[in-house]
């Protein structure tokens, strides 16, 4: 009866897994969310305020929505945290955007 017991736990520890040995080929490793493209809709830009038009959400800084953050909102472009992930979105119509201010 004790070598049964003996044999039982043997068993059980052998499954066990080294948390310090490195990972081998039967360990599959989690590959990266790919990254989601951001419509960045408009930056309002002032002394007094700052808004930035995210997929059609306006967040001022420390705001968010879906996992997006807003760290920064510079004049040109805005820093966010993307799921943990930090990323700038930069709004390419400036040149649009001051055509039709001049009108």
């Amino acid at each position: 009866m004790a070598i049964g017991s003996l044999l039982l736990v043997v068993g059980k520890t052998h499954a066990l897994q080294d948390p310090t040995r490195p990972p081998g080929p039967q360990t599959t490793v989690a590959k990266p969310a790919q990254e989601r493209a951001l419509a960045l809709d408009s930056i309002l830009f002032s002394k007094d305020r700052r808004v930035a038009v995210i997929e059609g959400e306006a967040l001022r800084e420390g705001q968010g929505f879906d996992n997006v953050r807003v760290i920064r909102i510079f004049a040109n472009r805005v820093l966010v945290t993307d799921n943990g992930r930090e990323r700038c979105c930069t709004w390419r119509d400036f040149r649009r955007f001051g055509e039709l201010n001049d009108r």
